[in-house]
This record gives structure tokens, C-alpha cells and sequence, in this order.
């Protein structure tokens, strides 16, 4: 019995253990700022998608609109504003405090302009207003990132990882979910009003947690050299890095199959013939916690195996999960098909979302962090977002379904073969920046 009790005791430290980092400080506001990071994703992704869907729109157009998503890609080339601009008088609460309360109140009224579009009525309308989503959600996005990798310590960045997704995964599958809810019943428009105060979170932790300690602001230059090196410093500094050039080619063939796949899923379930309660209940219910232990099990992951291994089996993990889509086509309309193929790939990807986003935030130096953050967050997904936005759609009509995920399989194979002679070469340990190394530090960097 004695045994017993002791095995007991153990058991019980060991899983306090587990979740005690989840509790500290730091990454319960990352959860928060990963709430308002997710939501005007999914509003101008899946949930737009059903939308346009539901307004006769054809493949070709709805797939088009992938190409919002391109703000996304982009927001490297103004990153460097919210790293080196400081706003009059709100800027008195702090460069990134201040940069929050402006992106956040921009995506408020983005998304209420979203709201008040008319696919029906003018498509072009709901193009330029998805565009303006798409635009203040990817600023908003530089803020957040560049926040939460500064309020963590390097010994946080996988813990803190796993609670922003934690956060950006109830922010969107929440905002999915509340928008087929509303819609169903008072229309897209009150649907995009009520998700709009999904931006509330990050901007009240903002307030409430201040200014990072970790945050470093460049030396100061005065005039025109100051402005010119706000925006070339960031990308040099990470440019010149030993291997630089294969880490950016990593970040950019990683996620290929992953971001096919999921771009045009609710085409599938829309020609499929499931309904927006099945869709409600299977990809944002069953998805939802699927993630979210995908997500636990990644940060658990990531401490035992460490960065490399864990990125490695993650990218093995997402690369199957696009094959569970071949087979749920393959099968048709099956509700056990599709609670399978999205619980697999929300597992996949709750792992991923630790343990590949922790690497990417150790990847940024302190003194850059938003601008560096952007550019590899932007060009994690561009190349498949471009695909997506320009031949997803004829791809899935000249294919069909199932061979059109079994390429987004295939697709994924050069990203694990790539990282994989990256931990042999040593080029992963090398790549890390002070964000991965430097704990907080009131000094400032030159």
C-alpha cells in the first residue's frame, strides 16, 4: 500500500509539473493575445468560404479569395513600423502597448465593414472589405507576435508556443463556430458584428501586463538614416546569419502541403453534402479538442525530445494528416470519415503549432522582434497561399479530391527531408537568435 501511495504521489508531481509552467504569467497572456490573433483568420478563411459558398459563388472565385490571405505574406514590408515608429501620445504606454490598442480598434472596424458586404450583391465589395480585414489583421498580428515572443523568457518560448495556439485556436474555431451559429439564425452580418469583439483580449492584456521587459528598441539615429535603417536592419541582421538563405527555404517549403490542403477542406465538405450543423459540430467541435490536446502533447514533446526532434516528428505528423482528407473523400459523406480526418489533423497541428512556432520565435533577435517575426511567419505560408489562390480550385476540378490531397501529401515531403539535413548539418542550434537565448534585461541592445 505504502508502494502504492508513493506511485500515487509521483504520478500526481509529475503532472502538476506538467501543467504548472501553463500557469505562470507570461503564457496565460500569450493565450489571451492568441485569442485575438486567430479570429479575422478565420473569418476571411473557412468561415468566408461557407459564405460565398452558401451564395452560389463558383470554386474558382471562392478559392480566389486565398489571395486575402497574402496580407498575411506581406506584412514584412510595414512590419518594420511597429518596431520603429512611436505614436504621439498613446505612445506614452509603451512601443508595443500602444501599437496594440491602434491595430486592434482597426480590426474592429474592418471586420464591421466585412459585415455589412453583400456577396450577392457585389462580390468586388466583399473583395475589397476582405482585403481591409485581411490588412489590419496581419498589422495586428505583427504587434501580437512581437508581444508575446518579448513577454516570455527563452525557457517559456515552447510552453508560451502551445498557449498562444491554445488562444488562437479558440479564437478561431470559436469565431467559426459563432459565426454558422448567428448566421443561421440573424444573418452574416450580425455573424461578423459579434466576432468582432474577439480583439478585446489581446488589447486588455496589453493594458494589464504593460510593456515587455524583454522588449529592446535599436540605437537611436536621428533623421533620415534612423527611418532607412528601421526598415533594412531587421532583415539584414537575419539575412547574414550563417545558412540563412536554407533556414528562409525551410520556412517556406514547411508548411506547402498543409496550407493546400486546408484552404480548400470546406470545398470538400461543402460538395460532400455535410451540413453547416455537421460542419459546426465535427470541424469546430471535434477539431476544437482534438487541438487542443494536440497542443498539450506538443509542449510535453517539445520538453522531453527538445526543439529538433520534436519539430521534425511534428512535420511527419502534418504530412499524414493531409492523406486522412484523400480517404475522407474517398468515403463521401461519413460523419465517423470526417470526425477522423479532423481530429487527426488538429492533433497534427496542435503539436506543430508548439513546437515549430517556438522554434520560429527563437529564430528573431530582441532588437527586431516584430519585423523578424513577420518575415518568417509571412513566408511560412505564402507559397502555398499563392497555389492555393490561383489553381486550388481548377486543381480539385481537373483531380478530384482524392488525388488533390494525395499531391498536398507529396507536397509536404521536401519540408521533413529539408529540416531533417539541417539537424545533421548543426544549421538548427546555429540559427537561434537572443530570443531564443537571452533571458529579460532592462539594457538596451545598439
Amino acid at each position: 500500500m505504502a508502494e502504492q501511495a508513493i506511485a500515487a504521489e509521483a504520478r500526481a508531481s509529475n503532472w502538476t509539473d506538467a501543467v504548472r509552467p501553463y500557469l505562470e504569467k507570461a503564457p496565460l497572456a500569450a493565450f489571451f493575445l492568441g485569442v485575438s490573433s486567430g479570429f479575422p483568420y478565420a473569418l476571411i478563411g473557412a468561415t468566408l468560404t461557407t459564405r460565398l459558398a452558401q451564395n452560389g459563388i463558383d470554386k474558382k472565385a471562392v478559392t480566389a479569395f486565398a489571395l486575402v490571405f497574402l496580407a498575411y505574406n506581406f506584412k514584412f514590408l510595414w512590419a518594420w513600423i511597429v518596431d520603429g515608429v512611436r505614436l504621439p501620445i498613446l505612445g506614452r504606454l509603451g512601443q508595443r502597448v500602444s501599437w496594440m490598442l491602434v491595430t486592434g480598434t482597426l480590426v474592429i472596424a474592418a471586420v464591421a465593414n466585412l459585415a455589412l458586404a453583400d456577396p450577392a450583391a457585389n462580390i468586388a465589395q466583399v473583395a475589397t472589405a476582405a482585403i481591409l480585414v485581411g490588412i489590419a489583421g496581419a498589422t495586428f498580428d505583427i504587434v501580437i507576435d512581437g508581444y508575446r515572443i518579448e513577454i516570455l523568457e527563452p525557457r517559456q518560448l515552447g510552453v508560451g508556443s502551445g498557449m498562444s495556439q491554445y488562444g488562437w485556436r479558440i479564437g478561431s474555431a470559436g469565431a467559426g463556430a459563432l459565426a454558422l451559429v448567428i448566421a443561421a439564425r440573424g444573418g452574416w452580418e450580425a455573424a461578423y458584428l459579434a466576432c468582432a469583439a474577439l480583439a478585446l483580449p489581446a488589447m486588455i492584456t496589453a493594458l494589464v501586463v504593460g510593456e515587455p521587459a524583454r522588449h529592446r528598441e535599436p540605437k537611436k539615429r536621428a533623421g533620415l538614416s534612423r527611418a532607412v535603417e528601421a526598415i533594412w536592419r531587421p532583415f539584414v541582421e537575419f539575412l547574414t546569419r550563417p545558412g540563412a538563405m536554407v533556414i528562409l527555404l525551410f520556412i517556406l517549403v514547411h508548411k506547402i502541403g498543409d496550407t493546400l490542403g486546408q484552404l480548400t477542406v470546406r470545398l470538400l465538405f461543402d460538395d460532400l453534402g455535410f451540413t453547416n450543423d455537421e460542419i459546426a459540430i465535427f470541424d469546430v467541435g471535434v477539431g476544437f479538442w482534438a487541438y487542443l490536446i494536440g497542443i498539450f502533447v506538443g509542449g510535453l514533446i517539445y520538453a522531453r525530445m527538445g526543439l529538433k526532434r520534436s519539430v521534425l516528428l511534428s512535420l511527419v505528423l502534418m504530412a499524414v494528416s493531409n492523406f486522412s482528407f484523400a480517404l475522407l473523400a474517398a468515403a463521401g459523406h461519413s460523419n465517423a470519415g470526417m470526425a477522423g480526418a479532423i481530429g487527426f489533423e488538429n492533433f497534427a497541428s496542435g503539436i506543430g503549432g508548439v513546437t515549430v512556432v517556438a522554434y520560429f520565435s527563437a529564430l528573431t533577435d530582441l532588437r527586431f522582434t516584430a519585423a523578424q517575426y513577420a518575415l518568417i511567419s509571412a513566408a511560412a505560408s505564402i507559397v502555398g497561399r499563392f497555389i492555393t489562390g490561383t489553381s486550388a480550385g481548377a486543381l480539385v476540378e481537373a483531380m478530384g479530391y482524392v488525388n488533390f490531397y494525395l499531391l498536398t501529401t507529396v507536397a509536404a515531403v521536401p519540408g521533413i527531408l529539408l529540416f531533417w539535413w539541417m539537424i545533421r548539418s548543426g544549421l538548427v542550434d546555429a540559427s537561434i537568435g537572443s530570443a531564443g537565448r537571452e533571458p529579460a534585461s532592462p539594457e538596451q541592445s545598439e
